[in-house]
């Protein structure tokens, strides 16, 4: 009798230790910045009609990984619609789950066609959230207040409201290629973050926070002291800055990737692998490897 208890406790304290040992500490993710593919001639340093093969090759090596996922971070196209067929059937090729993130040139194409921009790019909606083991990922839309991208009434007034405000001020970011984060999804950004619970929260847009610059996100300083009252919160990733560049700033990494579409030689990609305290960036081509440390 008390050689099966004993026996029977073992075995539990094994397969408690076992189940503890098979968590996994770590998973990785394809990202790829502004692929901003068209059937044009090269300017400014833009190379759009080598885009398809960049992709090509980002993908044949993303699918030699164990991704998590992939996520495009804005501007897959530069313009007119017809150029998503040119590049999508190479995106569905992809191996792993695959995300997209809404950048100011996919809604460079008829008016009337930018309501099937979404069904285009498998989105049912405009911004949205997911989580993998111990992280939130929040998916921003940009240009959910923009000159190109409001869709209705009430998004064009409070578009015309905020961009009057910025301009009235002079921020170096009132211009027109960049867009801001309308109310609702303001309070859907910080109810996402609330609802993490415990879990690291990592952000993407097509815009970036910092450093202050021309193509920074219209309210771009009221989402960085959001960002900043919760301590979950610990990087932001996002294109349309075709350099790339970063910022530490409060505890939050800031990380901009460089542009798929600015190579001529090259190519510009990368595979983020997310640790409980870390995120490590193996950068391919132009894009550069780097080590980002959370703090608790």
């Amino acid at each position: 009798m008390y050689k099966f208890l004993y026996f029977s406790i073992f075995i539990l304290i094994f397969s408690s230790c076992s189940k503890k040992e098979t968590i996994p500490t770590s998973f990785s993710v394809g990202i790829i910045a502004d692929c901003q593919y068209c059937d044009c001639d090269i300017k400014w340093n833009r190379y759009y009609r080598k885009a398809p093969h960049r992709l090509k090759e980002a993908v044949a090596e993303l699918n030699k990984h164990d991704l998590a996922y992939t996520i495009h971070l804005g501007d897959f196209i530069d313009k007119n619609f017809k150029s998503f067929d040119s590049i999508i059937p190479t995106w569905n090729s992809l191996k792993s789950t695959s995300y997209h993130v809404l950048g100011n040139h996919d809604f460079e194409v008829a008016d009337s066609l930018k309501p099937l921009i979404f069904d285009k790019l498998n989105l049912k909606k405009r911004y949205y959230s997911f989580e993998k083991d111990n992280w939130k990922f929040i998916v921003l839309d940009g240009n959910d207040l923009s000159v190109y991208g409001a869709l209705d009434s009430l998004k064009i007034k409070e578009t015309q409201v905020m961009f009057n405000k910025i301009e009235r001020d002079s921020l170096t970011y009132a211009k027109p290629y960049n867009g801001g984060i309308g109310k609702t999804q303001f309070e859907w950004i910080e109810q996402e973050i609330i609802n993490a619970k415990g879990k690291n929260v990592a952000l993407y847009c097509h815009f970036p926070l910092l450093p202050i610059a021309n193509d920074n996100l219209w309210n771009t300083v009221e989402l960085q002291k959001l960002l900043e009252k919760y301590s979950n919160v610990k990087v932001y990733l996002n294109g349309h800055n075709h350099d790339g560049d970063y910022v530490y700033k409060n505890n939050i990494h800031y990380l901009t990737f460089k542009a798929m579409v600015n190579s001529a030689d090259s190519s510009a990609y990368a595979i983020g692998k997310f640790y409980q305290d870390s995120l490590v960036i193996k950068g391919y081509g132009k894009e550069k490897n780097s080590t980002l440390n959370f703090l608790k």
